[in-house]
């Protein structure tokens, strides 16, 4: 199942890098992997190796493709932006890649995006624009399967394994996976997708995106 989101995610690289990157962009490893506190992130060094190559990444989080398929292409062109700026040399962030500056906010701008400034994180929060959804519209994008990873939830058939040294099968145990009602709820930042738990009903702030927390269970 995830393979079609991934197929997705590559063919959309391609339509963005074409249309806003004059196909500028070399080929990167796409990644969807755990990533519950950022929609995405861009690997600064080429941490992949493909026979003689090495490339960036850029992951789309696991936790969060539960969003449109818009929003979560304009994750990925917003990773695209900081690729494009790191091979033109051009200075996008700060503090260590977290504080997005206003040559991001240009860069972004002129690629579809809608960027809004947070605290913290400087102009990072990012929304598609009509015409960035009409792109995707024109080239058939489409979300192909509702699904994400649900960082919270556990879930355990057995337990087993095989120490250092030893063949065969070791302790296959049994494990209850009766689920136990849980009295906490949970909390997210519409923008920047940071969650919270909390044991009643409360009302806090995003001191990043300064956003209202929405209870999503």
């Amino acid at each position: 199942m995830l393979k079609n989101m991934q197929e997705v995610l590559e063919y959309g690289f391609e339509v963005l890098n074409r249309v806003y990157f004059d196909g500028e962009l070399p080929p990167i490893v796409i990644t969807i992997m755990s990533s519950p506190r950022t929609n995405g992130h861009y690997t600064v060094n080429e941490v992949w190796r493909s026979e003689e190559d090495y490339l960036h990444e850029i992951n789309i989080s696991a936790e969060h493709l539960n969003r449109p398929i818009e929003n979560i292409m304009a994750t990925l062109c917003h990773e695209m932006v900081h690729y494009y700026c790191a091979l033109h040399g051009i200075q996008d962030t700060s503090q260590g890649g977290r504080y997005h500056n206003k040559n991001f906010k240009r860069e972004a701008e002129t690629r579809g995006l809608m960027i809004q400034q947070a605290k913290y994180i400087g102009w990072s929060v990012t929304s598609p624009s009509d015409t960035f959804i009409q792109v995707l519209r024109t080239n058939g994008i489409e979300k192909p399967l509702d699904i994400n990873r649900d960082g919270e939830r556990m879930y355990m058939g057995f337990v087993g394994g095989t120490s250092v040294g030893q063949t065969g099968t070791a302790g296959m145990m049994p494990v209850d996976t009766k689920k136990k009602k849980s009295s906490t709820r949970r909390y997210q930042c519409p923008c920047c997708g940071n969650r919270l738990r909390a044991t009643k009903d409360i009302r806090v702030m995003c001191m990043e995106c300064n956003e209202q927390y929405i209870k999503i269970d």
